[in-house]
């Protein structure tokens, strides 16, 4: 339940206003607000952070870093990166989901088909992403 509570709050305010961060309180090194500069180093960083939660098992930190991977990705103008942060976080999101059956995947579906429909997705995130869609219409329960 702790878990459903603090996505939902991430999922809040990366909608509301793209500071990932603000609601675990971290901070890139250096950072002199929660929204980063965006730059190759900034994604860089974040990559690197992400990928080194999701291995930790920490998945909400891990999310909240592939949402600052696409936010930056984005800024870049590289909707191919863009479409794997939005895959890799509503990944995350289903990972929770195995762990805490509670966890909403509604924000999993929201970003999967967000990346789906990106012009500049790459065909092999493409097809992850559709079937990582289809896992979680399943466990909705939503016709396909």
């Amino acid at each position: 339940m702790k878990t459903a509570a603090v996505l939902g709050l991430v999922m809040i305010l990366a909608a509301a206003s793209g500071a990932v961060f603000a609601a675990s309180g971290q901070r890139l090194p250096g950072a002199a607000s929660n929204i980063q500069p965006v730059s190759w180093d900034a994604w860089l960083a974040v990559k690197a952070k992400a990928e080194e939660n999701d291995a930790a098992g920490n998945y909400v930190a891990a999310l909240q870093y592939y949402l600052e991977y696409a936010r930056q990705a984005q800024g870049l103008n590289s909707p191919a990166r863009v479409a794997w942060g939005k895959n890799n976080a509503a990944y995350m999101i289903i990972k929770m989901h195995k762990q805490d059956p509670t966890v909403d995947l509604a924000p999993a579906e929201r970003l999967l088909k967000e990346g789906l429909a990106l012009e500049g997705a790459t065909e092999d995130c493409r097809k992850i992403m559709a079937m990582n869609l289809e896992h979680v219409l399943a466990s909705l329960g939503t016709p396909r």
